[in-house]
């Protein structure tokens, strides 16, 4: 082992997840040398003086290198070691105009006067009580958070988790870490059950015990609501949690067994299986448990009270209505156009699916101008702040997201929800196949009896990245929910490329590439290639022959993250080629990420703390200001809010040049840019293929190879997600276990006529 001293300088590459870094250090032999560090660097920051144990070695490519081991931060003892620490963005207030006057007024003792004498300060020219004060709390923040860092460095725990689990606990984070480990699974964002389980292998707790299975179980059931299932059948959970915790089969089943009965455990519940076929003891985790109960009753209750907010329909002369809609609009509406717009306004919660350039715009246009036009409260919502803002558009009425709809609050709860109610007699919720489970609990909780409920989707697109098929569950058969499904393409629609496309993926026919003005394919046999043009197109070739902004107006959509033509890769390419580094714009290095002004990026998990009434997942937006002082960057979001982010919250943020396709659903896009490659070959279905394609306006161009397209086109999802909401609302209720009275079947069904029927097409 060797020691090795230095100031580290810039952390060219850090994996989050492993802690593994790649810095570049300054030993002090003058002439701008620096050497490259790798290893175990976890918390460093640049500007900080490093004591590195470890070994030399050599790198076939990037030559001599020492790989550390451990570390100690060392305070600088020099004037300018001390100016270039205080200097590197380390504390918040101080940045190097400010590390200047500092160290040129206290010399070195600069850091000592912080340390014990911090009031002092206020001495230097330009810095006030408060800054004085931030500077103080940052400092006496920054040396709690590297205790905490030392600690966790032996269980490879990154150093942006380390910082939160320092905010979620404070002085209590080694005390948590050390006797309650798996609680961080629960409560901290960022920390899954590996990262715990590892934790807690560290500090001694046994591989076979209760605490361990038990939270292995629910992390299982998490990991499978991230999939989109409600609750897992329990064999499925039993096989999973042994592979996972590598325990006896009994051990996990009288675990499981003690969960079910805790509080805040799991729920077991005898249901249909998720193909129609043997029931199956369901396991829920609690919140997913209660809200498909709560959505089932509460859908129920709308559609069965004898309360009316808009009994002006029930005895409304069609054709004279329809009639003066036609001179309003412009237009006529077509048969099943009329039949949605009927329903809508006669029945108190109706479901309006199709796909693109069947008229489902113009059939909500025209519901809501009807509905007006008898004074109605009409309220517009949609799952993201795109699909809001073009449903305000398309009905020239004020339209929201659902969450700023409902104004959630931290913790998830609703500002409006059964005791109080939304303002409303007619709601109509756009890009309905987005809603999962749990907003669409909380979202129908809020509508007050009597209001009519509108869900607007194309049930065909992807399903919602939450838990929850919540439109196709309403559409299933035995549903009392009517609904119409529009399927005549119009006209005008016919004559694009992109809409006769969608619909012949959606069909199982590959599409048209050539001839087309709005649809292209290039083709690229390999996947490096196909990224490689991919970001050529979205960059250069596209603006140059359409006129269009590569950052506002053209998104790539990749069906996957990883690989060379994943959406991890991509981003990394287009933000080069879009917002490259120059020496007047300031950036952050946030591990292996950098941030920069003018960035396109999105938010990756809800925050409800964030903003008015919170910012959340999959919310786009672009970097505004940057400022290395203030260790802080402010995102301009869709919903034109103008939202702050500490440089310890990056990690909330990702770039957004290229998304992925689960991740674009809700919304559009002028252009989008979809590779197509073998190198995605799990994920080519066609469900997902015909999402991509229907977010773009005008124009579509792919991206790979004819066998990937064909493999898309072909292959349909497999199966059903683990949902019940579909058998709670049929009224099929239980009689004991596994056993469901179906007499009142028929009571319930769906009922609804003319061509654009449930099923229809």
């Amino acid at each position: 082992m060797s020691v090795l001293e230095g100031v580290l300088e810039r952390i060219t590459y850090a994996n989050e997840e492993t802690g593994y870094t790649v810095a570049r250090v300054d030993t002090g032999r003058g002439a701008g040398d620096l050497l490259t560090v790798v290893g175990a660097l976890l918390g460093a920051q640049a500007g900080e003086s490093l004591r590195m144990q470890g070994r030399w070695g050599s790198h076939p490519q990037y030559g001599k290198q020492f790989t550390v081991e451990n570390y100690t931060t060392v305070l600088p003892a020099t004037i300018q070691g001390i100016r270039r620490y205080l200097g590197s963005g380390l504390i918040k207030g101080i940045g190097p105009v400010m590390a200047d006057r500092i160290t040129t007024h206290f010399g070195v003792d600069t850091l000592d006067i912080i340390e014990t004498e911090p009031e002092r300060l206020v001495e230097v020219p330009g810095l006030g009580p408060k800054r004085t004060k931030m500077i103080a709390a940052a400092w006496e923040e920054q040396k709690a958070i590297k205790e905490v860092m030392v600690f966790l460095q032996g269980v490879g725990v990154s150093t942006s988790i380390a910082v939160r689990i320092y905010k979620k606990y404070g002085d209590a984070s080694i005390s948590v870490v050390k006797n309650e480990p798996y609680r961080l699974a629960a409560d901290v964002w960022g920390i899954g059950f590996l990262t715990a389980d590892r934790i807690a292998q560290s500090v001694g707790i046994p591989h076979d015990s209760p605490e361990r299975v038990k939270a292995g179980l629910q992390y299982a059931l998490s990991q499978s609501t991230d999939q989109g299932n409600c609750f897992l059948p329990e064999e499925r959970l039993i096989a999973d949690a042994v592979k996972l915790l590598q325990v006896d089969t009994g051990l996990v089943i009288d675990c499981l067994a003690e969960l079910a009965g805790e509080e805040e455990g799991v729920v077991r519940e005898s249901v249909p299986g998720p193909d129609g076929g043997e029931d199956v003891t369901a396991v829920y985790l609690v919140p997913f448990h209660r809200a498909e109960i709560s959505l089932a009753a509460q859908l129920s209750r709308l559609l069965r009270t004898d309360e009316d907010r808009m009994p002006a329909f029930r005895d409304v002369a069609w054709d004279k209505a329809l009639g003066w809609l036609a001179k309003r609009t412009g237009a006529e509406l077509a048969p099943e156009q009329e039949e949605a717009v009927k329903l809508a306004l006669t029945r108190k919660v109706a479901v309006l699916t199709g796909g693109p350039g069947c008229g489902k715009s113009f059939t909500v246009r025209s519901v809501v101008e009807l509905a007006r036009a008898k004074k109605a409260k009409v309220v517009l919502a949609a799952p993201t702040g795109r699909a809001a803002k073009r449903l305000a558009e398309l009905t020239g009425a004020e339209a929201s997201t659902v969450h700023r709809l409902l104004e959630l609050r931290p913790g998830g709860d609703a500002a409006y929800d059964k005791e109080r109610p939304l303002d409303a007699d007619l709601v109509v919720v756009d890009e309905a196949s987005m809603l999962d489970l749990l907003l669409a609990n909380k979202l129908v909780k809020a509508v007050p009896p009597g209001a009519h409920l509108l869900f607007v989707g194309d049930v065909d697109q992807l399903p919602s990245v939450g838990a929850g098929e919540v439109l196709r569950d309403m559409l299933a058969d035995g549903s009392p929910v009517p609904a119409v499904r529009l399927t005549r393409i119009f006209r005008q629609a016919q004559e694009s490329g992109v809409v006769t496309n969608a619909h012949r993926i959606n069909s199982g026919v590959p599409p048209l590439t050539q001839g087309m003005k709005d649809f292209f394919l290039f083709v690229e046999e390999e996947t490096e290639d196909a990224g490689r043009v991919t970001v050529d197109v979205a960059a250069h070739r596209i603006p140059k022959k359409f006129g269009l902004d590569p950052r506002r107006d053209v998104q790539v959509l990749a069906p996957m993250h990883r690989g060379p033509a994943g959406a991890g890769n991509l981003n990394g390419l287009l933000q080069q080629a879009i917002t490259p580094a120059r020496p007047d714009l300031p950036e952050k290095r946030f591990g292996g990420r950098v941030f920069r002004v003018g960035d396109k990026v999105t938010q990756i998990r809800n925050n409800y703390e964030k903003g008015q009434n919170g910012v959340f997942n999959g919310t786009v937006g672009v970097v505004t200001s940057l400022s290395t002082d203030d260790q802080r960057l402010t995102v301009l979001t869709d919903e034109d809010e103008e939202i702050p982010y500490d440089f310890d919250e990056l990690d909330e943020l990702s770039h957004a040049y290229a998304v992925t396709i689960h991740r674009s659903q809700g919304s559009e896009y002028p252009a989008v840019v979809i590779p197509v490659t073998t190198g995605a070959w799990m994920m080519l279905q066609r469900n997902l293929l015909y999402t991509a394609v229907t977010r773009a306006k005008k124009l579509v161009v792919l991206v790979g190879s004819r066998k990937a397209l064909g493999q898309a086109v072909r292959t349909v999802s497999a199966g059903k997600r683990c949902t019940a909401l579909d058998f709670r609302l049929s009224g099929r209720r239980g009689e004991g276990p596994g056993r469901f009275d179906r007499s009142n079947e028929s009571q319930t069904s769906h009922s609804t006529s003319g061509t654009g029927a449930k099923g229809a097409g």
